[in-house]
């Protein structure tokens, strides 16, 4: 059975969840591979606008990853070579071309934390709790602290990381590391209101702007401009902008035709 179900709707929202509740989503090997590849298949696909990760199981959108794997008998060198696949996952997700957007239905641990952080938008469900406790069994949360230290201010992430402690849904929103905090009964209608407006824009547009983002992020200042400038220059060549300011000024949806 696969650990990540895929599903693409009529609006070109492509929906993966984490479903392996034997683990609690435990980010393992198998389970990694398997998100690799759909995200890779959802960036392929010109149909797909919009990208949700969630899971199936209410309680736990992922426990982070697989303690199991941590304390095994591998060698050395072969636990060393897959440790690739959280960075492969992060840049992915930032290269994804079109929005991306997490939805914790569950509480988010650990490496899932920052899986969570690397989406463009997170949206929570009242209840659940985010953190990285990863120090409380003898680990650190390593990859993760390049997402953290970008998320949340410097004394918060350093209480994150060397406590173990986890937050609230409500602290997290406080600090600006979700975006909606949402009562269970009504998660899914808001995700489908976030969703239905991602979806409607132009996808081109938004490619160009995500790629932009992703490019300029961690550059210095100057770069950055001359890098944004470029791109926007390019965006003026695209019959989409033109597109979307004429039906601005007639008052009409527009139609995006992807050049």
């Amino acid at each position: 059975m696969p650990l990540v179900r895929y599903d693409v709707d009529d609006r070109g929202v492509a929906t993966l969840a984490l479903d392996d509740p034997a683990t609690r989503n435990a980010l393992g090997d198998a389970l990694l591979d398997e998100l690799l590849a759909r995200l890779q298949q959802a960036r392929e696909d010109a149909s797909v606008r919009v990208v949700v990760l969630t899971s199936t199981d209410d309680r736990v959108f992922s426990s982070g990853g697989n303690l199991k794997a941590f304390s095994d008998d591998a060698p050395v060198i072969t636990k060393y070579a897959g440790l690739d696949r959280f960075p492969r996952l992060f840049r992915l997700l930032g290269g994804l071309g079109k929005p991306s957007v997490c939805v914790a239905n569950g509480d988010v641990l650990a490496g899932a934390f920052g899986l969570a952080l690397a989406c463009d938008l997170l949206v929570a469900r009242e209840g659940v709790r985010f953190g990285c406790p990863e120090i409380n069994v003898g680990v650190f949360p390593f990859m993760i602290s390049a997402l953290i230290y970008r998320s949340v201010p410097r004394a918060v992430a350093n209480e994150l990381m060397l406590t173990g402690e986890l937050i609230t849904a409500e602290r997290a929103l406080s600090l600006h590391v979700v975006n909606r905090l949402v009562p269970v009964d009504d998660l899914g209608d808001e995700v489908r209101r976030l969703t239905d407006h991602l979806a409607s824009r132009s996808p081109l547009l938004m490619r160009l702007g995500k790629d932009a983002l992703d490019a300029t992020r961690d550059l210095p200042f100057d770069a950055a401009l001359d890098h944004l400038q470029a791109q926007l220059a390019l965006a003026f060549t695209t019959d989409d902008i033109v597109e979307g300011v004429t039906a601005f000024r007639e008052k009409r949806d527009p139609v995006w035709r992807g050049r």
